[in-house]
């Protein structure tokens, strides 16, 4: 099992990786679970999987799982969705000093955490992400949220877990495409800041996908450790280093917004196209090599992930895609940063691009 520590002033928590930790999970989460009826949170089809191996390991200790379970997919992370829970963690008795586990991807995550950021100004909870993506993205740094009409993840909190498991177990019922979808946040902690890992993911990154268990810890524990380095430098997104982390992120969320937050494109599909845009872009600014730009967008195509945006068979233009931009939430004074490359190991933020000239470059990415 690896071990990473993620150290903030005054509220630390490990983000442990390996596998059996469900099954062990009284015993992982130790004092966190202090009241006999433990609060559980999932989706349908996790706990299709899971629920028998949660409540057996906490009846061995003596706890009880109660149950919040919630329809999959983005639709739970809403207003009625934060309502419903928020009612039931008061019907259940949930206290300040509780710890509610969230058990499941990023949606459960995300909801679950928010709303033990806003319950009695602020209660506990277990991350215990079921998705690649999860595990090494939303699980860790403490960004909960949910969505509105008027764009995703807009309303929310920071609010750090007390724990993170990622339980390497869990991956084995995720669908092929989910865990591609989860490699393309893995692969960016290569391509933002650590170029031997991207080598070493052209080398090893099938035997992740595959689920090899020696191949996948070590590429889950890099990933968090690269995480965690940057939340601990900069928890709130304040100093501009952790906005290296939405690499890909502001092409591929106006791409999720034009695609309505469906399952025509999954959020890591959408990242690992807007990496691909981000790297053509950066090539086509003169930040990076043509050769360095096609590279990563040849390494994202490699694992099955899209790379190029004429697949996608959009009917819009670059300019309704730079529209949905003007909603992102890192928008600062009317000016939205990109986060770009100057070689492959080696993004930076550039808060002066010119989104006339994203959007010509986007028609001509789209092919129109």
């Amino acid at each position: 099992m690896a071990v990473i520590p993620v150290d903030l002033a005054g509220r630390s928590y490990e983000v442990r990786i390996g596998t059996g930790l469900l099954a062990n999970l009284a015993a992982e989460c130790g004092t966190l679970l202090r009241k006999p009826k433990v609060p559980v949170v999932t989706d349908g089809n996790v706990a299709g999987h899971w629920r028998g191996t949660v409540e057996l390991a906490l009846a061995g200790a003596g706890h009880e799982a109660v149950w919040h379970v919630v329809a999959p997919g983005e639709g739970a992370k809403s207003w009625d969705g934060l309502r419903a829970l928020t009612d039931w963690m008061l019907d259940e008795g949930v206290e300040r000093g509780d710890h509610v586990i969230a058990l499941g991807g990023g949606v459960i995550g995300d909801l679950t955490g928010f709303a033990c950021a806003i319950l009695k100004r602020g209660c506990g909870f277990i991350q215990i992400p079921t998705t690649l993506l999860a595990q090494v993205d939303s699980s860790v740094g403490g960004k909960t949220a949910i969505n509105t009409p008027a764009g995703k993840n807009l309303i929310g909190a920071f609010h750090q877990p007390g724990l993170v498991l990622a339980d390497l177990d869990t991956l084995s019922t995720l669908p092929d495409r989910e865990m591609r979808a989860g490699y393309a946040e893995i692969i960016k902690y290569g391509i933002l800041g650590d170029r031997e890992f991207f080598d070493w993911l052209a080398d090893n990154g099938q035997a992740v996908l595959d689920r090899d268990p020696v191949a996948l810890e070590h590429a889950v524990a890099r990933s968090v450790a690269a995480k965690a380095r940057i939340v601990a430098e900069d928890e709130r997104e304040t100093k501009g280093r952790r906005a290296l982390l939405n690499l890909g992120h502001t092409f591929g969320h106006a791409l999720e917004a034009e695609t309505g937050f469906s399952e025509r494109l999954l959020h890591g599909e959408a990242v690992a196209l807007g990496m691909a845009l981000a790297a053509r872009f950066s090539a086509l600014a003169g930040k990076i090599s043509n050769e360095d730009a096609e590279r990563v967008a040849r390494a994202i195509a490699d694992a099955g992930l899209p790379s190029k945006l004429s697949d996608l068979g959009l009917t819009c233009n670059g300019r309704q895609l730079t529209d949905h931009m003007l909603h992102d939430k890192k928008m600062d004074a009317g000016e939205l940063p990109f986060i770009l490359l100057r070689g492959i190991g080696d993004a930076y933020v550039d808060r002066n691009v010119i989104l006339n000239i994203v959007a010509t470059f986007l028609d001509e990415q789209l092919g129109t």
